[in-house]
């Protein structure tokens, strides 16, 4: 009788070990990209499968798959006109801190790879002007509900599609970052938002890697100061009033 128990009791405690890792493995887990860094970017050049899937569910950037052309400078120099590449993982997403109903605290983080515009750089310096826009309703996270909510929630992306960056300062470039020497700086421009257009200043890191400009860089964004709501829903128990906007750009000569 108390073999019988004893194998019971070990069979319920395999039992509860397999559904507490279930639960573990299904729900609490996170599967949340890690954070932009320029070492993380430039790896996806070194890779020679890199497939332009941008991390986060977002669509791949047509053509963008394989390696650019060989070399760390820019051909040509670096003066010029340049665009998003076909090569590389492009992205503009966000990146905020939640708490599920039976799931518990979550990092959210939705991309899309749906970025255009263009950098100008004369005299080695980026002009002012050069900016980006990214479309909001190609944001994809790792929960369809979280992304059809953002439609008509927070960003509401159906009615205001689109967050553009304007620099409005030019940007000196080191003489060596042509050939392939890292560089960091602040832009400084306006960040167009949900209908709202404030002055921002924007950590990023740059380095010429393949014959591409890789930019990587995040700023913390307070909902309010975008008239950006907190999200509602029945399983979402809170939310941040700030989130992370992030972004990581492979651009080529035009």
């Amino acid at each position: 009788m108390n073999r019988k128990l004893l194998m019971f009791g070990g069979g319920g405690l395999a039992a509860v070990a397999i559904a507490a890792f279930a639960v573990w493995f299904f729900f609490i887990r996170s599967d949340a990209p890690e954070e932009v860094s320029l070492e993380g970017a430039l790896e996806t050049l070194r890779t020679p499968t890199a497939t332009g899937q941008a991390s986060g569910g977002s669509t791949p950037a047509a053509g963008a798959t394989g390696q650019a052309g060989s070399g760390s400078s820019a051909a040509g120099g670096i003066d010029g006109a340049w665009g998003i590449a076909s090569a590389g993982e492009t992205f503009v997403g966000y990146r905020v801190q939640e708490e599920l109903a039976q799931i518990g605290a979550v990092t959210a983080v939705g991309r899309t790879s749906e970025v255009r515009g263009t950098v100008t750089i004369r005299d080695g310096t980026v002009q002012p002007g050069s900016s980006f826009t990214a479309n909001l309703q190609t944001l994809r996270s790792d929960r369809s509900q979280r992304d059809n909510a953002l439609r008509r929630q927070a960003l509401e992306t159906d009615l205001f599609p689109n967050a553009t960056f304007t620099l409005k300062e030019a940007v000196q470039l080191p003489a060596g970052f042509a050939n392939g020497e890292a560089f960091s700086t602040t832009l400084k421009g306006a960040l167009e938002l949900h209908g709202v257009t404030r002055d921002v200043e924007i950590p990023v890191q740059a380095k010429v890697e393949n014959g591409l400009i890789v930019v990587v860089g995040s700023i913390e964004i307070k909902f309010a100061d975008y008239d950006i709501a907190q999200p509602r829903a029945a399983i979402v128990l809170s939310v941040d009033d700030k989130g992370v906007m992030e972004f990581q750009l492979f651009l080529q000569k035009q």
